[in-house]
């Protein structure tokens, strides 16, 4: 996540919990992370959520075609569909073409 994300794909993910199951969702959701990682073209997630519920999740793929393997892998789908049943109250999903990124750390 360093500067060299041009011409890759983001999925952009923003979601709410329904506070059903706080446990269920935080063990889902970081072997996701970790079953993601393992993907061909994964680049790498950043995320963070709100103690309202509120989530933001970015995850970069080398390319569209990579994400969309993401989307219709087995375990995701499945997970998907717990999460629809359990935990969020609502989410989106965003697709899109990373064109440039840069980054600024205080030395």
């Amino acid at each position: 996540m360093d500067g060299d994300r041009n011409d890759e794909t983001a999925v952009i993910f923003t979601s709410r919990l329904t506070g059903t199951d706080p446990a269920g969702y935080a063990e889902a959701a970081s072997r996701m992370e970790t079953l993601a990682a393992q993907q061909p073209g994964y680049r790498g997630i950043q995320s963070a959520r709100g103690t309202d519920g509120l989530g933001i999740t970015v995850s970069y793929w080398a390319s569209e075609a990579d994400a969309v393997a993401w989307r219709d892998q087995p375990d995701h789908a499945a997970t998907r569909e717990a999460g629809r049943a359990r935990w969020y109250a609502e989410y989106q999903v965003v697709v899109a073409h990373v064109a440039r990124d840069y980054r600024w750390t205080r030395g």
